[in-house]
């Protein structure tokens, strides 16, 4: 993944820079103190990533959030600001997320993982599962299944149990070993426990500390949506 950082600020900028080229693997094609020579830049270069300033001369970040939005390819647009009363605005047109400056080292951090959550996503976007196999132990036995059969996986200590909607499966191997097996478009780790096919979503339940709770069809308990997995699930979710 690349990104480019929009602040009128040369500390601000150079603190951002910091944290990304520290605690990810996200490369930084560009930085600009204009928004107008951003916005000829992204036009051009079709950014993943925008870490947008909002208080800015000429074109304010607002404003270039919804010029940006309107864009046939989608960039991931985190705003940065010191002004809380902009988030309304940030929420209407989408934004991966909101920063609040001075910057909390432990906040970008965050982002910047449920950021590159994504990466694998985004790439495999053209990988469907219709037709697909997946072979799973069931007592002594191997079964066969459609991967589209799966609704959702539980981590249970050392081992990672397997529900369709009418049976289950257990595999002798961590929750996150066994989601390199799954086809990474429909399928989504909600939570260090849960990984859900997104497309038996029915129904999604707010829950405390701005989380979520999901139904899947056919099944009755509800998986849980962590902090940290927030807004990359509301991304791939639409909301």
């Amino acid at each position: 993944m690349n990104c480019i950082v929009i602040d009128d600020e040369y500390p601000a900028r150079e603190e951002l820079k910091y944290f990304i080229r520290g605690f990810s693997n996200i490369d930084i094609d560009g930085e600009f103190g204009d928004s107008i020579e951003a916005l000829e830049y992204i036009e051009k270069n079709k950014p993943d990533i925008i870490f947008l300033d909002i208080n800015m001369p000429k074109l304010d970040g607002v404003a270039l959030g919804r010029i940006i939005n309107n864009f046939e390819k989608k960039s991931f647009v985190v705003f940065i600001t010191a002004y809380k009363e902009h988030a309304v605005d940030a929420f209407e047109i989408k934004a991966f997320d909101y920063i609040l400056k001075p910057y909390s080292e432990e906040r970008i951090v965050r982002t910047l993982r449920q950021l590159e959550a994504l990466k694998d996503v985004e790439q495999k976007q053209n990988a469907r599962c219709i037709g697909n196999k997946i072979t799973l132990k069931k007592n002594s036995k191997l079964k066969v299944i459609n991967i589209c059969d799966v609704c959702y996986c539980e981590a249970r200590e050392r081992e990672t149990l397997i529900y369709t909607a009418n049976d289950n499966y257990m595999e002798n191997c961590s929750i996150s070993e066994f989601y390199k097996r799954l086809p990474q478009d429909i399928f989504f780790k909600t939570h260090r426990s849960y990984i859900v096919n997104l497309e038996k979503v029915v129904e999604i339940i707010p829950w405390f500390n701005n989380t979520y709770m999901i139904k899947l069809k056919g099944i009755e308990e509800e998986i849980p949506v962590s902090r940290n997995n927030i807004n990359a699930f509301k991304h791939l979710m639409g909301i």
